[in-house]
């Protein structure tokens, strides 16, 4: 088999990491047209394909043409359809498609990745989604070797990525049928948000959240398993990480926060949470539980912010809860609260549990 060489747009830049892989199904996941009354067999090299990545937490989604229905029980019937998040079918264009998928998983075009057996197809993704990177349906067997495709770290995490996210489309599902207000329905979920002291156990996937998380991420640093285990030994250094379950299950390690103790204040270095709890508000519960320790134990609230692309929602949150600019350098904001007059203590839908 002839494997052509990957494609990249010219001035693309590639992610450290692909997120999510976007499958065609007809030629390229199996060897025929299911709407043309085909019964395909699955490509060996593509089943091995979406087992490996999967176990490295890596999404796998579907944009392909035909009729929903049709392709969805065909996948079913080969054992398929639970190794997918998002299926788009239909007859559109399929930068559509995975513009579509992007935002129902909440995640960049640029951690998405193609592979279609079709040249055109290929190329209409790319000139729509530059940032996307798009793959020929032959080198599926390949892809597991590429670099953007393999983690630094695979954690036990990792390997549960797509039942998480599965799990999510229950809740969403769920949350479309209520027919009372949004704050309705998050009460009825039973949020609550574990923070804990970060332990050894905890590194790998800590690691893997500075890495992975962009929107919601305060300065957009990044701490390797060395840098974390230091962190974690020194005393003038507090690392937290935060896991939220509700009704529905686990929502897994979704939260960091990185704080250091200088000269009575507490100053945040950095905070993150994972984009699929954006909706739930646990970035400003966490928030508001760093101030509460920091005041608690008589220190002044500081936060530093690094503005990105895409984290300027992490400053509005800081500003509600209460942060004010103290210094602004042009590439970089201090802000800090007053303790002689402390945030008013805000309701939340999460309950926080310390462990």
């Amino acid at each position: 088999m002839n494997v052509q060489t990957r494609e990249k747009p010219a001035g693309q830049v590639l992610a450290p990491v692909v997120k999510c892989l976007v499958w065609d199904l007809d030629d390229t996941l199996w060897d025929g047209v299911v709407l043309e009354g085909d019964e395909p067999v699955p490509f060996e090299a593509a089943v091995t394909a979406l087992h490996t990545l999967d176990r490295r937490g890596i999404l796998h989604a579907v944009a392909s043409r035909g009729d929903y229905d049709i392709a969805a029980g065909y996948l079913a019937a080969q054992g398929l359809d639970s190794m997918f998040t998002v299926l788009e079918v239909g007859w559109g264009a399929k930068s559509e498609a995975v513009a579509r998928i992007a935002a129902e998983l909440n995640i960049g075009l640029d951690t998405i990745a193609f592979v279609d057996n079709d040249a055109v197809e290929r190329a209409e993704v790319s000139a729509a989604h530059p940032v996307v990177r798009c793959y020929s349906a032959e080198e599926a067997a390949l892809l597991e070797s590429y670099e953007e495709f393999t983690p630094e770290f695979v954690t036990e995490e990792s390997a549960l990525r797509r039942q998480l996210y599965r799990t999510d489309r229950r809740r969403k599902a769920a949350e479309s049928e209520h027919t009372g207000p949004p704050a309705e329905f998050l009460a009825s979920l039973g949020l609550v948000l574990t923070v804990r002291r970060a332990t050894g156990a905890d590194l790998a996937r800590a690691h893997e959240l500075t890495l992975r998380t962009h929107q919601l991420n305060t300065t957009g640093r990044t701490f390797d398993l060395e840098e974390l285990r230091l962190l974690c030994a020194d005393p003038g250094h507090e690392v937290l990480v935060a896991e939220l379950e509700d009704r529905f299950g686990s929502y897994g390690t979704i939260g960091l926060a990185v704080t250091a103790l200088r000269d009575g204040a507490t100053v945040l270095e950095l905070l993150l949470m994972s984009c699929r709890v954006m909706s739930r508000g646990a970035g400003a519960v966490l928030i508001d539980h760093v101030i509460a320790r920091s005041l608690a134990a008589g220190r002044r609230p500081v936060a530093e912010f690094v503005p990105t692309a895409v984290n300027r929602q992490m400053l509005v949150t800081l500003r509600f809860a209460g942060f004010a600019v103290a210094e602004d350098t042009g590439d970089r904001l201090t802000l800090a609260i007053d303790p002689a007059a402390p945030p008013p203590g805000r309701n939340h839908p999460v309950r926080v549990v310390t462990a």
